[in-house]
């Protein structure tokens, strides 16, 4: 049994029903001002409020669960197929974001946050260093991986094979790149777009970064040479979703 620990995590499940609702679990005396929200989103899906001593909620180490504990099922997740059936009647252009190698829940959760903000249709990780999407990541996410589907794929460059096969263009995120993302052209935003970003440090892999359409990097006026990746993912996102067409 999975569990959403967290205000906004917890309002974001209750919102979105995608997931299996068991028992919401309160701590006693808890004072937070989206409580009485909670406590009618709780009712309205038919989840029974329990209200617990402090130690009798389930606390992960590092991880804060602001009294609050959503006892649920895992989240959904897709194949490559499932999700271009999913996403093939969209109005409008369609975007997913690609991880390649983020292993870090933190990281990952920031990322779905920032593709959620986008209007990002997907995200698309990888069955293998990937983190699961447990309490971690969808508290990082603030709630987003609550709304914002997500697909597994055994290997990121036949994905990205079968993208291009499906009319997707592939941008990546890449520091090493001699295309600026500035100044790239308004072309390479248009249509539908499959994004990717590489682990801190080690980037791109090579066989992904071979399948990519274009490799744009993200100018740096400071002495820190790179960005962490939910800070990367930011950048170029809203990038795309400036200069492209609006999202589905």
């Amino acid at each position: 049994m999975e569990g959403v620990v967290g205000f906004h995590p917890v309002r974001e499940a209750l919102r979105a029903r995608r997931r299996r609702l068991l028992r919401l679990h309160v701590r006693e005396g808890l004072r937070h001002p989206g409580l009485p929200e909670l406590v009618e989103l709780a009712g309205a899906a038919g989840v029974p409020v329990e209200w617990a001593r402090g130690e009798a909620l389930p606390l992960e180490p590092g991880l804060r669960t602001q009294g609050l504990w959503l006892e649920a099922g895992p989240l959904p997740e897709l194949d490559l197929g499932g999700l271009l059936v999913a996403t093939a009647g969209r109005v409008g252009a369609r975007r997913l974001v690609l991880l390649d190698g983020v292993e870090d829940p933190q990281n990952a959760g920031a990322v779905a946050r920032v593709a959620d903000a986008s209007g990002a249709d997907a995200l698309v990780l990888t069955a293998r260093r990937s983190p699961p999407l447990g309490a971690a990541m969808c508290r990082a996410s603030a709630g987003a991986l609550e709304h914002l589907p997500v697909a597994r794929v055994s290997n990121l460059a036949r994905a990205l094979t079968a993208l291009r096969e499906a009319g997707f263009w592939s941008v990546g995120a890449d520091a090493a790149a001699r295309e600026s993302l500035f100044a790239a052209p308004d072309r390479v935003f248009q249509g539908d777009l499959a994004l990717v970003f590489g682990a801190e440090g080690r980037g791109l892999r090579p066989g992904v970064a071979r399948q990519l359409d274009h490799r744009l990097r993200i100018p740096l006026a400071g002495h820190v040479g790179s960005l962490n990746v939910a800070a990367a993912a930011a950048v170029v996102l809203f990038e795309a979703l400036r200069r492209g067409p609006p999202p589905g």
